[in-house]
């Protein structure tokens, strides 16, 4: 059963105004846009804004028009009839249809040809369909509300969007920022994925070591909220110890969670975007594992049996890799934080 507080994660001020205008909107049957980088949660949004509504018994279909071809967009969206096309040997009802009643959330908006546009903006106005290869007008009662990951007033303004259609879908707008705008949020988002996937898993939940939790806070987090799921995901999986270490981490968090404030709004080094340049990847892990290990061994106050057990690696492999390094225990005895990761 659908719970409003299920979904209802996070205390960033940007996402309670959020989910307040979510309650606001609901019960209306305006159109609705959802604006938002991929992964910042727009389905998971259209599912809100649907399940609190009056249609919430009715269906809710969603459709990703991205992953659509163009031949393939208009069959899927309005349905056609048998002999339409080669290889269609029955009716075929469209997501419009399927969704009667309901709601049909249509992602990624801004990827749909311009000619499926012309015919979107027929349904809207006159709440009617018409499959491929048919001639008769089907009525629909829906609730439109569409995602897109870019501005579609820019895109209208470029000429790659029809402005009409763009007046029609934008009646209520919702913005949703990133998760790099609204890190207070991580720690809750973080604690919501592991319950449920260890939940899922019947295992109990690890704790996270402050380390761990800095480098989550620290990272950019290019792939928004759904690359914090895909994480959690792999350390419910693969973590099999009490306390979620370093060593459990994605390497691109790892990697990128000692990134420059610049250098972290993107989610890379600040090199990666020139075509001429070069990144050491056997040097980037060198600063990786000297910032690792200088952390451990202030943590044990050079200990170096305690910080080969916080790293999760004999002692003797942290002496060797401390001779290698070069480190000195005594200086790293001196350091009074979390590295930065």
């Amino acid at each position: 059963m659908f719970s409003f507080d299920s979904i209802v994660v996070g205390q960033s001020p940007r996402m309670r105004s959020v989910f307040d205008f979510v309650r606001v909107i609901a019960d209306s049957e305006s159109n609705v846009l959802i604006v938002g980088e991929t992964g910042t949660g727009k389905e998971t949004i259209a599912n809100l804004v649907h399940y609190t509504s009056r249609r919430r018994r009715r269906p809710f279909v969603a459709v990703s028009c991205a992953i659509l071809t163009e031949t393939l967009i208009e069959s899927e969206l309005f349905g056609h009839e048998r002999g339409a096309f080669t290889g269609a040997s029955r009716d075929h009802a469209g997501r419009f249809e399927m969704a009667n009643g309901g709601t049909i959330f249509l992602d990624d908006i801004d990827d749909v040809p311009r000619g499926v546009q012309v015919k979107l903006l027929r349904v809207l106005q006159n709440r009617t369909i018409e499959r491929v290869g048919g001639t008769r007008a089907i009525p629909v009662d829906v609730r439109v509300i569409t995602g897109s990951k870019r501005s579609l007033q820019q895109l209208a303004s470029d000429g790659q969007f029809r402005e009409d259609l763009f007046y029609r879908l934008n009646v209520v707008p919702i913005f949703l920022p990133p998760l790099r705008e609204r890190r207070e949020d991580v720690p809750a988002l973080t604690d919501h994925f592991l319950r449920r996937f260890t939940q899922a898993a019947g295992v109990q939940m690890p704790a996270l070591s402050p380390v761990v939790r800095q480098a989550f806070d620290r990272y950019a987090w290019p792939g928004n909220v759904r690359e914090l799921e895909n994480a959690c995901e792999r350390i419910a999986q693969t973590c099999t110890c009490s306390m979620v270490r370093v060593g459990c981490l994605p390497a691109s968090v790892l990697l990128g969670a000692g990134e420059g404030p610049h250098e972290a709004a993107a989610g890379a080094p600040a090199t990666a975007g020139r075509a001429d340049s070069r990144i050491s990847l056997d040097a980037r892990l060198q600063e990786v594992e000297t910032h690792l290990i200088g952390w451990a061994l202030a943590a044990s106050h050079g200990n170096k049996s305690r910080a080969a057990e916080l790293l999760r690696i004999k002692r003797s492999t942290l002496g060797d890799r401390i001779r290698r390094l070069g480190l000195d225990p005594p200086a790293a005895e001196q350091a009074d934080e979390v590295p930065d990761l």
